[in-house]
């Protein structure tokens, strides 16, 4: 059903080909951890659904109104407004322009379903050392949202010992 709903709100076929791969890697990272794997695994499938619409960071924002209009349950939603990164802290999110609010991942399955999505470069699966690398080209070394990326990373690994 989800992967028809991204074809149907017109999603290009790079869109569903990495949605899968972020649902293998998310059901793979939940597989040891009390979490609600239906959850996790619809918000993995959904979680790019914005790029019907735009490429850019809002793209996570235009999802969760695409969802909220269909009537999906606000879990489903918060996955997909939280996916980006690790997180955008409010400041960072005024600075980027997106509408005031929470775009942390809180639950344990917001944290998964950001961290699959970080751990697929298209539909490849990498490690976070190229994640790190990714991003401190794109947004400096030095930029907080690195450190958030390595906090997620370890906060999930530790967890799944």
């Amino acid at each position: 059903m989800s992967i028809h709903l991204l074809r149907s709100a017109g999603c290009p076929e790079w869109v569903v080909d990495h949605s899968l791969a972020v649902r293998k890697k998310a059901l793979e990272l939940a597989e040891n951890l009390p979490v609600n794997r239906e959850l996790v695994e619809e918000g993995a499938l959904l979680h790019d659904i914005g790029r019907c619409r735009t490429s850019g960071v809002e793209h996570a924002v235009e999802g969760a109104r695409i969802l909220r209009e269909l009537g999906y349950p606000v879990e489903v939603i918060r996955i997909v407004e939280r996916h980006v990164g690790a997180g955008i802290p409010d400041d960072e999110a005024d600075a980027l322009g997106l509408p005031p609010g929470n775009y942390m991942p809180e639950t344990l399955e917001e944290k998964i379903v950001a961290h699959a999505d970080n751990l697929i470069n298209g539909s490849d699966e990498v490690d976070i050392d190229f994640v790190i690398k990714k991003w401190s080209d794109r947004l400096g070394k030095n930029h907080p949202s690195i450190d958030r990326l390595r906090q997620l990373h370890e906060e999930l690994m530790e967890m799944s010992r």
